[in-house]
């Protein structure tokens, strides 16, 4: 049986892809279906626990702006009329973005639910999934917010510094290099990120804030979301996730 195009037809996929992708698909079948929403400021950790949770609960990862470049490039109908309001300067419509995970939740990797990130960031976004998923018959089950001090987050992005040619990342406090602001290995300089510098994260939080804080009192109301302390090492936040999502 051949599938969509350009993709590999199932007799020409090594065996052991097979079987571990059945092996996977079974495992899966026993876990409860998640529909999950992470919110959460830049650098609380939301990338580090995402792949965790979707390996753990079969999830599909839904990121919006990877979603709609997917579709742009893919030049789906939606795809299309993104990139038209993208080329014109526009923002794409929330009703466009709901479009594209409509579309994206119906695949079967996302069969037994997904994790949401970067999405909604405002009621309006909010108000317009809920009434998608509800179309569907499925609604959020769990929002996860990384809650954290601004004055932590300072300390934590500020303070991050990269080896670019390798990619090796350092931490002026949590992993400095042997020798201040060269790479360990090549000894070569280090960088620092645009992002990761105070004024672009002040004012990256205080979009955040303005922006986003209204949706978490906007799930809070449906009881839905469960308070994470995004401060704490990963392994602790990994943990209290589990707790969350296994009660």
């Amino acid at each position: 049986m051949a599938s969509s195009s350009g993709s590999a037809r199932l007799e020409d996929v090594p065996s052991i892809d097979l079987m571990s992708e059945l092996l996977r698909r079974m495992k899966c079948a026993s876990k409860p279906d998640k529909r999950l929403i992470l919110i959460g400021p830049p650098g609380s950790g939301k990338g580090t626990q995402s792949p965790i949770i979707k390996d753990e609960y079969c999830l599909c990862h839904l990121a919006t702006g990877d979603m709609l470049r997917a579709a742009v490039a893919a030049k789906t109908p939606l795809g299309i009329k993104a990139k038209e309001a993208m080329d014109n300067g526009g923002l794409v419509s929330d009703d466009l973005v709901v479009g594209i995970i409509d579309e994206a939740v119906k695949k079967p990797s996302c069969q037994k639910g997904f994790i949401l990130d970067g999405f909604p960031r405002t009621v309006v976004q909010a108000q317009k999934l809920d009434q998608m998923l509800e179309k569907q018959g499925t609604k959020i089950d769990t929002v996860l917010n990384f809650s954290i001090d601004d004055a932590i987050l300072e300390e934590r992005i500020t303070g991050r510094w990269i080896h670019p040619s390798s990619g090796r990342s350092y931490h002026t406090k949590f992993a400095p290099p042997k020798v201040a602001g060269v790479d360990d290995v090549t000894g070569e300089p280090l960088i620092q990120r645009k992002d990761d510098t105070a004024a672009v994260l002040k004012s990256r939080l205080e979009a955040f804030h303005k922006q986003t804080e209204p949706v978490i009192d906007y799930y809070s109301k449906k009881k839905i979301v469960a308070e994470l302390q995004a401060e704490k090492p990963p392994k602790e936040v990994a943990e209290e996730i589990q707790k969350v999502l296994s009660s």
